[in-house]
């Protein structure tokens, strides 16, 4: 395998946890429901997935155990937003504190702990074509379900009942309700499936990326996903393209630090200023694009904005 190929892989694995919280994220704001727990659903995804894996000695396992988790802790916010009709933004970052504090609870025995990761799919033949065939055929599994979730997102938002609904109901749910749409019941949906996208990502982390447990190990990952959605308009397609310039930044950051050695003395440059410079690049790129998607209306107008029907 030459470098460019292992670079390219590396940027995937680096953008496939983002996409797929982001992409879970994505109907939630959708909905209406702006939920500021990604991080913390996402690091109980990464603690309960490794902590099931490694007791189980099956790394499969790590899966359904993180995605439940997620889906557990967003149901607490569900509890509190709809049922207690707390403020949403409060509410997400209490849940993300609470996430982080209590995976290093139960990932504290877990510490210095490894697990062989899940491995990549192989593809008879396809695998093997020079340079496509590594990145193309011989992903895992999760790489292909972030597509796949994209993929569905867009189908099911633009082309099924269901989604006209869920869109309906974030940007009028008054008039959803008044026309005998279950508001609560749809945005509970939504929020349980972000949740669980959250959790699933954060498995990812700890089964897959680096298969072991370390205390915040997602890093600021949720932040970034949530940032995501704004920056894609909430859109599903421009997700993909989101995910994988940052993932190509924070992977290229890395790589121009290691130039510094051969630039001429006059670009060599402090370290903190190569670590910045992508990010503030994948910045500037995202935002702009976003103001497209902004001026054709593409926001939930009920994003963030409590429910309470009449009684």
């Amino acid at each position: 395998m030459d470098l460019a190929t292992a670079i390219i892989l590396t940027i995937v694995t680096a953008s496939t946890p983002l996409l797929i919280a982001a992409a879970g994220e994505l109907l939630v704001e959708r909905a209406g429901v702006l939920n500021l727990g990604v991080e913390g659903m996402m690091i109980m995804g990464a603690a309960c997935g490794f902590g099931a894996a490694h007791l189980s000695g099956q790394p499969w396992l790590g899966i359904p155990a993180g995605i439940l988790a997620g889906m557990a802790m967003a149901a607490l916010f569900a509890v509190m937003v709809l049922g207690l009709v707390a403020n949403q933004v409060a509410c997400g970052l209490a849940l993300t504190i609470l996430g982080l504090g209590l995976s290093g609870l139960i990932g504290q025995g877990f510490v210095g702990q490894k697990l062989e990761p899940i491995g990549r799919l192989h593809v008879p033949l396809l695998s093997d074509i020079p340079v496509l065939g590594p990145i193309l055929f011989h992903e895992d599994p999760f790489v292909y379900a972030s597509f796949a979730l994209v993929l569905g997102l867009w189908w099911f938002l633009g082309r099924t009942r269901a989604g006209l609904v869920v869109r309906a109901v974030g940007d009028n749910h008054a008039s959803a309700h008044a026309l005998g749409y279950p508001v609560r019941r749809v945005r509970l949906l939504a929020i349980l499936f972000g949740g669980g996208c959250a959790g699933l990502a954060g498995a990812y982390l700890s089964l897959v990326y680096t298969p072991f447990w370390v205390t915040g190990m997602s890093a600021g990952r949720g932040w970034i996903a949530l940032a995501l959605v704004v920056f894609a308009s909430w859109r599903p397609w421009r997700l993909l393209f989101g995910a994988y310039l940052f993932g190509t930044m924070s992977i290229g950051q890395l790589h121009l630090q290691a130039m510094r050695g051969v630039l001429p003395e006059f670009l060599l440059l402090p370290g903190q200023f190569w670590s910045a410079l992508p990010y503030a690049a994948t910045i500037v790129v995202l935002v702009a694009i976003s103001r497209s998607g902004r001026r054709r209306g593409a926001e939930p107008a009920m994003l963030g904005q409590t429910f309470v029907p009449d009684r």
